[in-house]
């Protein structure tokens, strides 16, 4: 049977395995300490009965020890974000993993090329980039090293069809990558607006839900404007493009809000206080859209 090696044991790792459990293939879970792979690997089997029929022929062990690659067909990291632990383990990864195995790193910030920087087997090595909540959302974005060969991307892209999942490829190695790169140009307009008083947190939410993010459940940006006419956003781009923001950093308010601790709700506070029953509501209905939204994806 196929087996999927997972390096790390956090809530992205448990999302990862899901997915693949869920689809039947055997996943394996390797951590720092037995206790933390095999808490990941139950939390994984939970996450996997809510969108598939799991597969139930898994397994654990150390990062350092576990080296039984038989069948193995993808490897992926997703430790810490920490650029000289990743780059240890990928060095580790490089001598002890068979050479025709594809490595991934879902490293949301570091590029592919630096992790695999003088690896010798680093043409095997790639990005592949999940968004949390990692057992529903689609997205994996495949991104190419500056030494990855296309052709192992290829095939990583076509496993990741084959659970259900939605690849894209990233073909260089850019800062945020694809997905990353759009939302932040969306996140820095909407700071933008909340700082200058325009609208509020709340209004932002709302035009970005019931209007092209409603769309966007439906078609993609690109294939939006196919349907609406070029023509009328090039019209409105001459009038909006000079006055959209520009800013290179965060803006005062959101700086503030660092500053206090504010971080959102895990702090129990961001734009907004938030009780430990709201959290727990909006943590619960935020699950429950995805999952409705990932029905709609479905309907293609």
């Amino acid at each position: 049977m196929p087996k999927i090696v997972v390096i790390g044991t956090g809530t992205m790792a448990a999302g990862i395995a899901a997915g693949f459990i869920a689809q039947q293939y055997s996943v394996v879970i390797l951590g720092r300490t037995l206790e933390k792979a095999n808490s990941c690997l139950t939390k994984a089997v939970s996450l996997a009965q809510g969108v598939g029929q799991p597969n139930m022929q898994h397994q654990t062990g150390l990062i350092e020890a576990w080296d039984a690659w038989d069948n193995c067909i993808w490897v992926i990291e997703t430790v810490t974000e920490n650029l000289a632990i990743k780059q240890t383990i990928f060095k580790a990864l490089d001598a002890r993993v068979p050479t025709g195995i594809p490595i991934g790193s879902n490293s949301s910030g570091f590029p592919i090329s630096k992790i695999a920087e003088g690896l010798p087997t680093a043409s095997r090595m790639m990005g592949a980039h999940y968004f949390m909540p990692a057992d529903i959302v689609p997205l994996v974005e495949i991104v190419m090293g500056e030494k990855t060969d296309p052709l192992l991307a290829e095939q990583v892209c076509a496993l990741y069809k084959s659970i259900q999942k939605k690849p894209v490829l990233v073909k260089r190695d850019i800062p945020g990558f694809l997905a990353n790169r759009i939302q932040h140009a969306l996140m820095r307009e909407a700071l933008a607006l909340v700082d200058a008083g325009i609208a509020t947190p709340d209004d932002i939410d709302d035009a970005v839900r019931y209007s092209f993010g409603f769309r966007y459940a439906a078609v993609g940006p690109m294939t939006q404007k196919e349907i609406s006419g070029w023509d009328g956003m090039a019209n409105a781009a001459k009038e909006i493009y000079p006055s959209l923001s520009n800013i290179d950093a965060i803006p005062p308010s959101l700086a503030k809000l660092m500053a206090e601790g504010k971080t959102g709700i895990k702090a129990g506070e961001g734009f907004r206080k938030w009780s430990p029953k709201e959290s727990k509501a909006v943590n619960e209905q935020y699950t429950r859209r995805l999952k409705a939204a990932f029905d709609v994806l479905q309907m293609e």
